[in-house]
């Protein structure tokens, strides 16, 4: 009913007016205390309270998470994180990186080879894609906003508040014009769950989901469902071992990987996915995840990595 209702405001409320809403709205959660902020997102997402000291749900161990501050940064540093993949996989499973730095070099120096993809080590999404002659100016103050937006007060996911911020460049590695499908390995105490795969994330994003022998479940999450059939990768039961490999010693993580010219190429690693509010259809995938990952969560030991 309340998620009814406040569909039903947002719909009446001008594009401009809801922009200065949600900002003020945004605002004002990162002047509270973290776990009230937890809550209120929380119950925006699901008109529920989150059980923050014993919970259940997947989505409510993903804010749980989020409070007990956990030092994630050389996981969730798109930077960082090279190193961690290189020792656990290989170096061969790591995309190049063309440059990384606080700020982009001098103009001069910018001379990597097209196309190759701009981004910040720090956030979620935003990344700039140039495949042709860049128009610099533009780039530039899209970077600076990027590398100025703070993640973790926006979401309350405080390990990435900790990442020292930089310019990350890598070659842009689809075989053709389009992005590559991203394949997002659910693994909960080191064992995979299911995948999700995003395609069309540059223009008409979607979504779909497959179990480990490359059947189609019945999930939603957030995006549109994409109709069309998605081959089997060739190397998925490669992927799902790269996956258990680097997700061992956690309780709960994502592991995102490209698969390109029969290669699989490591994405990212996430702690909470869509930040734990964007609601799983149906909803008791949000029981099954949350009954599937241990808690307390674990990490591995940083001395043994």
């Amino acid at each position: 009913m309340l998620k009814t209702i406040f569909r039903a405001a947002k719909a009446i409320t001008p594009g401009p007016v809801q922009e200065v809403i949600d900002r003020g709205y945004t605002h004002a959660l990162q002047l509270l205390p973290l776990r009230t902020a937890l809550q209120i997102r929380y119950f925006k997402s699901y008109q529920r309270w989150p059980r923050l000291d014993q919970p259940v749900l997947f989505s409510e161990k993903c804010q749980a998470l989020k409070l007990l501050r956990p030092n994630l940064a050389i996981y969730v540093d798109k930077v960082a994180v090279k190193a961690f993949v290189e020792r656990r996989i290989g170096t061969q499973r790591v995309i190049p990186t063309l440059f990384a730095g606080p700020q982009l070099p001098p103009r001069a120096e910018r001379n990597w080879p097209l196309p190759y993809v701009i981004k910040t080590n720090h956030g979620s999404g935003g990344n700039i894609f140039v495949r042709e002659p860049p128009d610099w100016d533009t780039i530039e103050v899209r970077l600076n906003e990027m590398l100025a937006c703070d993640f973790s007060a926006i979401s309350g996911e405080t390990f990435y508040g900790t990442i020292n911020r930089q310019v990350l460049v890598e070659p842009f590695i689809a075989e053709g014009p389009d992005l590559p499908l991203d394949y997002k390995i659910f693994v909960c105490g080191g064992e995979p769950q299911f995948i999700q795969v995003d395609t069309d994330r540059e223009h008409a994003h979607k979504r779909v989901f497959f179990d480990r022998d490359w059947n189609r479940l019945p999930i939603r999450l957030g995006y549109p469902d994409d109709p069309r059939p998605i081959t089997r990768p060739i190397n998925l039961e490669h992927m799902l071992e790269l996956a258990r490999k680097l997700a061992h010693g956690f309780g709960f993580v994502r592991v995102d990987f490209y698969e390109v010219q029969g290669r699989v190429l490591f994405g990212e690693m996430t702690f909470t996915p869509e930040s734990g509010l964007m609601r799983f259809e149906p909803s008791s995938v949000d029981e099954d995840l949350g009954r599937l990952w241990p808690w307390p969560p674990t990490f591995p030991d940083p001395q043994g990595l």
